[in-house]
This record gives structure tokens, sequence and C-alpha cells, in this order.
């Protein structure tokens, strides 16, 4: 019964309030439906959400809980798409994603869970390709800058030089943003989950681990891990807390796809932090900050941080959104058709905070092109950049984000 464009699921939520909101503000020729696990709730968003958006007041509401499978395929049957904000997935998002491959409706979400999407990709692919259905994982700040980045600079490369770049090297540079208790929640899940699973920290040290079967192997090495001088940046780096999902987005990304990169394509991501002391000291800061991330594999240290840091349902306020961004540089290196080396540079900007205001733009946009705009690919487990494309890459310069390449 398609009565609706969309579900935004989670709508309840810090993130995926957000991301309703701004389906619709930007998206008012689609017909969004809100839905989570408590009516009342659900009510009070869209009563808050009508105070500034009139239209707000007739969107549907629909009551739906992550663990009841009959509520999640009632949900499937109002919309084509699904755009999943309730996490963490690997806690709550595993059934949807069955739904949703079953039942052939289109599914994207904010995952940046690299076990939870080499789940997906075994469970769900098979039946995702008989019913059609695309499920789009990791569609905001997780990865979108990198893999749709590096989908810009290798098209351009393409086009300017007859072939693909060799290698691709990301660097987040100036960022300002905060964090909601749900990313929180998902990264101290995901540390809990390692420090009691072997295969799985073997998993998340793998540069190929979501890369399809028989595929899983490259010139790439594992994540840096330490600070140090890059030419490529000219200045200090640091390692960055997100490169163990992007850089493996990136990578499926050219293998589903068959290789538009080249099979021997290279890689890698990095906080770039400038020269001279300032740059030492803050690569010196960003490296101890990656270090104690990773130590939350420990039960005493991932309590500590409970602690500390906020819970779900927390987040930064409306002015710090407004007043966070974020910048990051794409450089390229390879020869083109004649053998002679080039290079090119990249450039991705977002001009709210980049785990909440840009990334609820993210996600927005991605669910607007699975609703709108034709796909290169049917059904399957996808990437941004291998389900959505250059569809999704106009779409994000339309809504002001900057993707450029010089």
């Amino acid at each position: 019964m398609l009565d609706l464009d969309i579900v935004v699921f989670g709508a309840t939520g810090f993130t995926g309030r957000l991301v309703a909101e701004y389906l619709l503000t930007h998206h008012t020729e689609l017909r969004v439906g809100l839905a989570g696990r408590s009516a009342e709730k659900l009510e009070r968003v869209r009563r808050e959400l009508s105070e500034s958006l009139p239209d707000a007041a007739d969107a549907p509401l629909i009551v739906a809980d992550s663990t009841d499978r009959a509520s999640l395929s009632e949900m499937c049957r109002q919309a084509p798409v699904i755009c999943t904000t309730v996490g963490p997935y690997a806690l709550y998002g595993k059934a949807l994603a069955e739904v949703c491959a079953a039942s052939g409706t289109h599914c994207c979400d904010l995952t940046g869970e690299a076990t939870f999407v080499r789940w997906s990709i075994d469970t769900n692919t098979e039946a995702a390709r008989a019913s059609g259905a695309r499920l789009v994982h990791c569609c905001g700040f997780d990865s979108v800058p990198s893999d749709i980045g590096t989908w810009m600079l290798q098209q351009e490369a393409i086009a300017r030089f007859g072939r693909p770049l060799d290698h691709v090297s990301f660097a987040l540079g100036r960022s300002r943003g905060g964090a909601s208790g749900g990313t929180i929640a998902s990264m101290l899940e995901l540390m809990k989950q390692a420090g009691s699973d072997k295969a799985m920290r073997r998993l998340l040290v793998d540069p190929y681990g979501l890369n399809p079967e028989g595929e899983r192997s490259g010139p790439d090495g594992r994540d840096r891990v330490s600070m140090g001088w890059s030419e490529d940046f000219d200045g200090w780096v640091a390692p960055f807390l997100m490169a163990p999902i992007n850089t493996r987005v990136v990578r499926r990304s050219n293998a589903v796809l068959d290789w538009p990169y080249g099979r021997d394509f290279r890689y890698d991501e990095v906080v770039a932090c400038g020269g001279g002391l300032k740059g030492f000291q803050r690569a010196a800061q960003m490296t101890a900050l990656f270090s104690g991330m990773g130590a939350a594999v420990l039960p005493p240290v991932r309590a500590l941080l409970q602690r500390a840091l906020p819970s779900p349902g927390e987040g930064p306020s409306r002015e710090e959104r407004e007043a966070g961004h974020f910048t990051a540089h794409l450089k390229g290196r390879g020869v083109d058709s004649h053998g002679a080396h080039v290079e090119l540079e990249g450039t991705v900007q977002g001009f709210k905070d980049p785990g909440y205001g840009e990334t609820a733009k993210m996600l927005g946009e991605a669910a607007a092109c699975l609703a709108l705009d034709d796909s290169p690919v049917g059904g399957g487990v996808w990437t941004p950049a291998s389900a959505l494309g250059d569809a999704y890459l106009d779409r994000l310069r339309a809504a002001g984000m900057v993707f450029d390449v010089s």
C-alpha cells in the first residue's frame, strides 16, 4: 500500500529528528512519514516540527519497533524507501535490514559499524538481489565525503586523463562539531564486541574486510595508527578515527563496480594537523584520542567513557550545529593514457556540524536519491558511490555541499 515516498525510522531520536526536519524542509515534493516505537514521542516530534514547518502537521506517524518484525514489515509496506537512524545497528538494525531485503524495500542508514556492514553483506545480498531492494549503508559523515569524494576525483581523472588515478589520499582538515550520545553508543558497542570476539578484531583491521568474497586482497595495508609528516598535505598528520570504516567503503565501491579505479588502486586517510609546533601538538593530541578510543575494548575504559560522554538522545544544540563545519582534502596521483605522471586535488566541504547538520543532509539526500532517481545497479548491499553515483553527487552539490576538483 505505498502511501508514502520515504519513512524516517528513528524520528524521535536526536539524529532521526534532524533528518526528518531536513526532508520536510527541503523535499516538500516527497511524502514523508515519521516512524518510531513510541506513539507519544512521535506525536510530540510532529507537533514541535510543525511549529516552524506547518506541513509537518500532516506527516503520517507509524509505530514500529526494531525488535518486532511484524511492525517493521508493516512499516515497509508504507513506502518504497526506509531511512533509518536507529543504532547501534549491530543491536537494532539487523531485523530491519532483513525485512527490507526480503520485501524489496530500499533502505539507507548512517552506520559506521564495519562489522554490521559485513554482516549485512553476508546475510542480505542474495535476498536483496532477488527482491530488487538496494540497501545502502554509511550515508553520513561515515562515509560520504570519502566515498563520493573519491568517486568525484576518479570520474574527473578518467575524463581528463583517460584512466583512473592509482592512489588517492584523503585528509580531514579544519572541522568543528560535537558528538551525540547515539554515535558514542555505537562506537562503544563496537569496541565491546571487538573486545570479546577475535574474528571481529581481525575484520576491523583487515583493509579489504568489506570486499566481496574472493576479492579481499590488494596493495593497501593497515590504517595509520601514529602521527607523522605528510608531503602530500604539507604538515603533520594523525590517525583518523573514521578511517577504519571509510577506507573499507571506498575499496568496496571499487570492487562491487568491477574495478573502475583499477585492481591496484590504493587509498588512505589521515587528519591533517598543519605545520610547525602547533601542527605537531595537534597531531599528538589527535593520536592520543585515537589510542584512547582503541582502548575502549577494555571494559574499565569503556565504563569511564560512558560516564563522561553524552548519553543516547543527547547532542549538540542548534546553535552549535549551525556553527559547525568541515573541510576534507583529497590528493590523487597516477599516469595518463600516454604514461605521463598526473595529479588531481579535490575538496569536500560542509558548512554545518559534520556529524549532524551535514549528516542529516547526506542521509536525507540519499533517501531522496533512492526515491526519485534511476540507479546504475539493481538489488543488493551497496555503498553510496556504487548505488547512487553521479545523481547523489549532483544532489549533494545542489544541497550546498562543496565537491570540487582542481
